[in-house]
């Protein structure tokens, strides 16, 4: 890896997503590569979903913070492969939960994003991230953002997001 390289990975390592300002983009698994190109440094990020209105943010904070490092870099949306809540780290799962969002569950091996279900699907049990209980109800499969589902715990009365598995 080249010194270039090194320094755009530690100039972003602490960039958060500005709509859950306590995980950084890295964490999330929207931050995918740096890699040296022809005709310069490139940033690869990957939107958790197609329609994500940080995007344009995300891609602003990550020039920004390059060009106060002094780095030039151009930054990079690539759609495939899709991103899915699998490339978020255990510690960026964690840290969702102790700022009251429950952290998705892992998807299964094998699964795609597109599922075609003839019967409902079985709900999981979504724990409450404040109480840790597992008596949860989904009020809206919708939250905050497109990416998570509103639930409200039925012991502690408080209701949190979910971020959906992809």
């Amino acid at each position: 890896m080249s010194a270039s390289v090194e320094a755009a990975w530690a100039a972003l390592e602490e960039l958060t997503d500005p709509e859950i300002p306590v995980i950084s983009l890295r964490e999330l698994g929207i931050l995918r590569d740096v890699r040296a190109a022809t005709d310069g440094l490139e940033v690869v990020i990957t939107p958790t979903y197609s329609g994500c209105p940080a995007m344009g943010q995300i891609e602003d904070d990550v020039r920004a913070t390059l060009q106060r490092a002094g780095i030039a870099a151009r930054v990079v949306t690539q759609l495939a492969p899709a991103w899915t809540t699998d490339w978020m780290s255990e510690a960026g799962k964690e840290k969702l939960r102790a700022y009251g969002i429950a952290p998705p569950h892992q998807t299964p091996a094998g699964s795609s994003v597109v599922r075609f279900i003839s019967k409902p699907a079985k709900a999981e049990t979504v724990p409450c991230p404040r109480c840790g209980s597992a008596r949860t109800v989904e009020s809206s499969h919708f939250g905050s953002t497109a990416c998570k589902a509103l639930y409200k715990c039925l012991d502690c009365q408080e209701p949190f997001d979910y971020f959906k598995p992809y």
